[in-house]
């Protein structure tokens, strides 16, 4: 609760123009607020998801996630500086190979060595890497190779299209995780709910709802305050502008990717591999259209299609993804396989 609060006062001083918005002193303070309140607003999240219940909560916690991420790109797409037109593409795709290799890696990484092997439920699992594989490709591949636009970009009809299969394809699967076959996304050693943790009141869950709007007014606002000195501190450090995603992926990734891992080291892989997938089909199948809404008002232009060495990535992932799942068990080998690959993605993101 102390952390939103705080980015509240934050903005009030700089909005007052009480302190310097420019100087290292607000700066730094302002990032580790801004950390902070993502951790709130993803913990409100989870007390109204753990109240309301599926599908409904799941829809509660990506739909705060998404917000998280898509008020984050669209103020480096507003910076002063021209805006980057990139930065919605780098930032989907650094979100799934962090997901995807860097998350997934740890957790089969730290599972494996804690507990040797571990099992889960292929079904489930494979289920949400076509989805994700899906669409990463129609978004992040394909317009590399339209005509109607030339370039990395979609034509507006193009754009609109991928944006309503995007939304589809996420309430697909949405349904048939938490409601149609929900079986197959439980744990294998803990089946059930097996959360162990009390039912929200309706006064927690006000009080939750209250400061996840609050929470989440608040990041916008960092945000926005903190997008050009970002943007200068990436380019400062010689780095590649595409890293200026990556920044934000792990911004907001880093209390998904903290949960994942303590459920992998508590050998419910399941869990982990829930998030996980969860957290990338929710950047690609509601960040993606909710950017595209955005391009469309402000009338900046949107740049989807990845570089040739990011394909090559990206394809590296969903083949190796695909083997890692297949079997229903992993060992630290798969972890280790997908941590090279995300070694190799953040290599080439800040020097390509």
């Amino acid at each position: 609760m102390l952390a939103p609060l705080v980015a509240v006062v934050l903005i009030a001083l700089e909005h007052l123009h009480i302190v310097d918005a420019a100087s290292v002193p607000f700066l730094a303070l302002a990032g580790l607020v801004l950390v902070a309140t993502v951790f709130s607003a993803v913990h409100f999240a989870e007390i109204i998801s753990a109240r309301i219940g599926e599908p409904f909560g799941s829809i509660v916690l990506a739909g705060a996630v998404t917000v998280i991420e898509v008020a984050l790109i669209v103020s480096m797409m507003l910076a002063p500086s021209e805006g980057d037109v990139t930065v919605a593409r780098d930032t989907v795709f650094a979100t799934v190979m962090l997901v995807l290799n860097g998350v997934v890696g740890l957790c089969l990484l730290t599972g494996g060595m804690r507990h040797r092997e571990q099992s889960f439920q292929s079904h489930g699992a494979v289920a949400a890497f076509s989805v994700v594989g899906v669409l990463a490709t129609l978004t992040l591949i394909l317009p590399n190779f339209t005509l109607a636009v030339e370039g990395p970009y979609y034509s507006t009809v193009q754009l609109a299209f991928v944006t309503v299969v995007s939304l589809v394809l996420y309430g697909t699967f949405l349904f048939v995780q938490t409601v149609r076959h929900r079986g197959d996304f439980l744990d294998i050693s803990t089946p059930g709910e097996a959360s162990g943790h009390a039912v929200p009141s309706n006064g927690q869950t006000a009080l939750g709802a209250a400061f996840l709007a609050l929470s989440l007014a608040a990041v916008i606002m960092l945000a926005e305050a903190l997008a050009p000195a970002v943007e200068k501190g990436v380019t400062a450090i010689g780095f590649a502008e595409a890293f200026v995603g990556v920044v934000i992926a792990a911004i907001v990734l880093l209390p998904e990717g903290m949960t994942a891992v303590r459920a992998a080291a508590l050998n419910r892989l399941q869990t982990s591999l829930n998030v996980s997938t969860g957290s990338a089909i929710a950047s690609v199948g509601l960040s993606i259209p909710a950017i595209a809404i955005a391009s469309f008002l402000l009338g900046k232009p949107l740049t989807l299609g990845l570089e040739g060495e990011h394909v090559v990535l990206l394809a590296l992932t969903l083949f190796s993804g695909t083997l890692t799942l297949a079997t229903g068990r992993t060992t630290i080998l798969q972890g280790v396989v997908h941590l090279v690959i995300f070694a190799s993605f953040v290599l080439l993101a800040a020097a390509p």
